[in-house]
């Protein structure tokens, strides 16, 4: 999520630099994962429309359970279910920004209308924002919106990287409750909106260029029915009492801590700023492919291979583990592709911890 903390920007700023040796593209990598994957590159709407609506239903259905129930235990094992189903939908906000135009049709605004803007996290949010952490030059610098050094920071940025997220539904309804309207009646906060305050970042330094054109309209209709959503979220209270509100925000709250922890162990935030080749890029991000048995919870539509995703971007997440399957059973066991892996979201904790306690 947006994460705009002064002080995790003062942790931003490494004490020291480290040489690094550069480390130079693997072409027969490139060349396999490029020549086995070509036909898997095609979104199929019969996985798409039924993984999607069964995971918005079960969510949406499981969070009435949970401000509905009476019985404690079981309000709260439904509000787990909503949490993760919802986690669930929300993730194909990443599946829209690689899509191709006229791929799914109806899937935009559908997505849009039932999770997006009853999440508060319209697809405006990560459109334009997402592709440019792919971009070739852009990734690992200053420059890209989503990536932190988070290896080389010191040890109390990671706690503070949840914390911050677990404040993020009281952030959103600011976002767009308040600062929304306001500032459609004060020009220059308008502009400090949508610079700092309309992407789903994690770089604080990063700042946004205005829309033009389609994508400003989208952008519009989308702020307004935030907007008019977290103004009603609000509403409800003197209509339904707090528990309603509570509920919505505490199982918002867990689905963005969740994603920020798969965030966490999506790279391994080793990077100091310098372009990186793709397979550089490649080697600072993870897969965590099967048989880790909790990863498509914790990483689901696709995200679990995340280092495979930036090698091939394009790919929709139901046919990554089939290219993955392909690319290790084609290449050779030095290459770098079987280094990309790994075993679980708690060694990559442990693993990011321990490089912070090192600096």
């Amino acid at each position: 999520m947006t994460v705009h903390d002064p002080v995790l920007a003062a942790a931003h700023r490494p004490a020291e630099k480290h040489a690094r040796k550069p480390i130079a593209d693997d072409a027969a990598m490139l060349r396999a994962a490029a020549e086995l994957t070509r036909t898997l590159s095609t979104a199929n709407p019969a996985i798409y429309w039924p993984d999607f609506l069964a995971s918005a239903l079960l969510g949406y259905a499981a969070l009435a359970g949970a401000i509905l129930l009476d019985n404690g235990a079981l309000a709260a094992v439904s509000g787990v279910v909503a949490m993760l189903a919802l986690y669930r939908a929300a993730s194909f906000i990443h599946e829209l920004t690689h899509m191709r135009e006229g791929a799914l049709p109806g899937f935009y605004a559908a997505w849009n209308l039932l999770v997006g803007i009853p999440l508060m996290i319209p697809s405006f949010m990560y459109e334009e924002v997402h592709t440019q952490h792919h971009a070739r030059t852009r990734y690992g610098t200053a420059n890209d919106p989503e990536y932190l050094p988070l290896a080389l920071m010191k040890p109390w940025s990671l706690p503070l990287f949840i914390v911050v997220a677990a404040l993020a539904p009281v952030g959103l309804i600011l976002r767009f409750g308040v600062l929304t309207p306001l500032s459609l009646l004060i020009p220059p906060l308008r502009r400090a909106v949508r610079e700092r305050y309309s992407a789903l970042s994690i770089n604080p330094a990063y700042r946004r260029r205005a829309p033009e054109g389609d994508f400003a309209r989208r952008w519009a209709w989308q702020e307004a029915g935030a907007c008019v959503f977290a103004l009603a979220l609000v509403g409800s209270v003197f209509l339904l009492g707090w528990k309603p509100l509570l509920v919505y925000m505490a199982v918002h709250s867990g689905m963005t801590v969740l994603n920020q922890l798969r965030t966490l162990v999506a790279h391994l935030w080793e990077n100091e700023g310098e372009a990186m080749t793709v397979t550089a890029q490649y080697l600072d991000s993870v897969n965590v492919p099967p048989p880790s048995p909790f990863a498509a919870i914790w990483a689901p539509v696709g995200l679990r291979y995340h280092a495979l995703h930036h090698l091939l971007p394009s790919v929709p997440y139901h046919a990554l583990g089939q290219a993955h399957r392909r690319l290790i059973a084609t290449l050779d066991t030095d290459s770098p592709y079987h280094r990309g892996n790994y075993r679980g979201m708690l060694p990559l904790v442990g693993k990011i911890a321990r490089s912070t306690m090192a600096r």
